[in-house]
């Protein structure tokens, strides 16, 4: 089973954003209205899953979610269009967070290959180097010169 939530853990294969729950355990379990649930789905607020058949089914990220739009609502006296740009903002940060962790793994992976590139070159100067014995000697050179 996967790891739990609120003590209770998920089904073997789900996690928290399996659809599981219809819209009177999501009500229930968000302490709204299951018509207030409808009314968000509508609005674009919490867009649950949907069964062959049309039925919404409520994952645990969707409760969370829906707790967080009443929060906002009655607590910060946040109106729903705000609520709907805070979701849309905090959706774009965590795709923008996602992004930038796979852009620094690729710049590590870059940095690594680069540098084994690097040692691959010093390796082969190092096996085409001869040492030599270390002298000190000063040659002066003169043009010949030029006849007219």
């Amino acid at each position: 089973m996967n790891k739990p939530v609120g003590g209770v853990p998920f089904p073997h294969g789900a996690d928290e954003d399996t659809p599981m729950f219809v819209i009177s355990v999501a009500a229930e379990l968000s302490g709204l209205h299951a018509q207030t649930l409808r009314s968000y789905d509508r609005l674009g607020l919490v867009s649950p899953g949907r069964t062959a058949g049309g039925g919404r089914r409520y994952s645990m990220r969707d409760i969370a979610l829906l707790r967080e739009v009443q929060r906002l609502s009655q607590e910060d006296g946040v109106n729903l269009a705000g609520i709907k740009r805070i979701i849309e903002l905090e959706n774009q940060v965590e795709a923008l967070s996602g992004r930038v962790a796979e852009l620094t793994e690729e710049l590590a992976a870059a940095y690594a290959a680069a540098e084994q590139a690097a040692a691959a070159v010093h390796a082969s100067y190092r096996n085409d180097l001869v040492p030599a014995r270390r002298q000190t000697a000063l040659v002066v050179w003169k043009p010949p010169r030029r006849s007219r």
